[in-house]
């Protein structure tokens, strides 16, 4: 998560916003999918949600700065 951190800290919050919208879409996307079809990496929902956390945290503290 280190990476995602830095990643994300070297971005504005416009970028951010936008990589929020698209990784909130892709959580939906595999939510739907795996109703319908399990996939074999399980985890690949859990890796996002995490990823999504980071980049939520990362952009709150850009915001109050």
């Amino acid at each position: 998560m280190r990476k995602n951190t830095k990643i994300y800290s070297e971005k504005t919050v416009k970028e951010l916003e936008k990589d929020l919208i698209k990784l909130r879409e892709e959580i939906a996307k595999l939510r739907l999918s795996f109703k319908s079809n399990p996939a074999k990496d399980t985890n690949v929902l859990a890796k996002k949600r995490k990823q999504l956390a980071v980049l939520l945290t990362v952009l709150s503290q850009k915001k109050e700065v």
